[in-house]
């Protein structure tokens, strides 16, 4: 019967035609989409399909299907089977023939000029392959490793050139250490002499480095040389740890320093006219009063630069305790400084201070004028240490004009 579609839509009906007691509906159904759960729903036996090519019943299209897909697998199965043995068997005959070319008997012979003996010697194709094999594979060795050979030898070249220079600057680095070494002894005697100047206390590592007199190693301790590290690297160490033992008696300097720079500032040290022109017109001491004639005691110091209007500067750090005016001195200030000293200021042509004002060094607290009794513009300088006239010369440190 010809029911071998892959979709046959069919009837299904009682095989017996017996609808009693029950309502069957005729449904379609689709044999490719046929599953487990059709077997579950009916007993194919029990049922026919209506066809156009006639009736069957159903159990009997299902097992016709399945004996086609068994066929299937059947054929498939002999298929592969029949494939692989062919393969096995081309694959042997491929062996065998190889084998029976590889083992093909040769002759060689040796045939001399002379009349001397022909040499021969029998073999196979596979003993000369192999043969030409290995005497490829050793003459190419030899190519590969002579280049290696020529590349190692170019790159000892280069580091032999590389070390010839690294000497060459080693040995300049040992010259320059040298000098170093040679400019730190240098360093180390003008420091021990200042500080004994100066009264300050030397570290032990510097004294003891003073009192070698010796080569240059000698300079510094050697035990590190002794234990075989390099000497240049040694005395790079010790001047580092000599530079670091330097460092306190050098901020001693500094700070004893600004210490004196702090007692300049606080005594009057410097000129109160701050002029290219400024001279000393006269000095302290006895000396003929230019107006009357006579000897008096000149209780200051006159500076002048043949001009009023110069600004005046305060020698020294102080608090102003007296502006005021007299016939004698003009327009004159009084500043009081630490230490019990004082200093005038007289003959100012204008003041610039208060009473009462601290000032600094070098601030300006008026101009030169010729108020008071005067032959001319200039200042009148004094300086005082409580109640005694000092020489304000033995303070600024000058050099008095004929």
């Amino acid at each position: 019967m010809p029911l071998d579609k892959e979709s046959i839509y069919f009837s299904v009906v009682p095989a017996d035609k017996d609808n009693t007691g029950f309502f069957w509906r005729q449904q379609a159904f689709n044999l490719q989409t046929f599953n487990s759960r059709l077997f579950d729903m009916f007993d194919f036996n029990y049922y026919t399909i209506n066809s156009e090519h006639g009736t069957i019943s159903l159990g009997e299209v299902i097992l016709a299907r399945a004996h086609r897909y068994r066929n299937y697998e059947k054929n498939f199965a002999a298929s592969c089977i029949s494939f692989l043995h062919r393969s096995c068997r081309a694959f042997c005959r491929l062996f065998v023939s190889v084998f029976h070319i590889f083992d093909n008997k040769l002759t060689i012979m040796i045939v001399p000029h002379s009349e001397g003996k022909v040499i021969n010697f029998q073999t196979n194709v596979f003993a000369l392959v192999s043969g030409v094999v290995i005497i490829l594979g050793i003459v190419s060795s030899f190519f590969y490793f002579n280049r290696q050979v020529a590349g190692s030898s170019a790159e000892i070249s280069r580091l032999m050139n590389e070390n010839r220079q690294t000497l060459a600057s080693l040995d300049e680095l040992r010259d320059e250490n040298n000098n170093l070494l040679q400019t730190a002894k240098r360093f180390q005697n003008s420091l021990s002499q200042s500080l004994s100047v100066l009264g300050i206390e030397q570290s032990d590592s510097i004294s003891k480095a003073s009192m070698k007199d010796s080569d240059l190693s000698a300079l510094f301790g050697t035990d590190d040389i002794a234990s075989g590290s390099l000497r240049e690297a040694t005395d790079i160490r010790n001047l580092t740890t000599y530079l670091d033992n330097a460092v306190q008696p050098i901020e001693q300097i500094g700070k004893m320093l600004e210490s004196q720079n702090t007692l300049f500032t606080d005594i009057p040290s410097i000129w109160p006219v701050q002029n290219p022109n400024a001279h000393i017109s006269m000095g302290f001491g006895p000396t003929v009063h230019p107006i009357t004639g006579q000897w008096y005691i000149h209780k200051g110091m006159d500076f002048s630069t043949w001009r009023s209007g110069d600004p005046i500067l305060a020698t020294a750090n102080g608090q102003i305790v007296t502006v005021g005016y007299n016939s004698s001195f003009g327009n004159y200030v009084i500043i009081k400084h630490k230490h019990g000293i004082y200093t005038r200021y007289a003959h100012m042509a204008t003041i610039r201070v208060r009473k009462g004002q601290f000032v600094s060094q070098r601030d300006i607290i008026g101009t030169i004028g010729n108020t008071g009794v005067t032959t001319g513009p200039h200042l009148h300088y004094e300086v005082h240490i409580g109640s005694d006239v000092v020489d304000p010369a033995k303070y600024i440190n000058v050099k008095l004009s004929d």
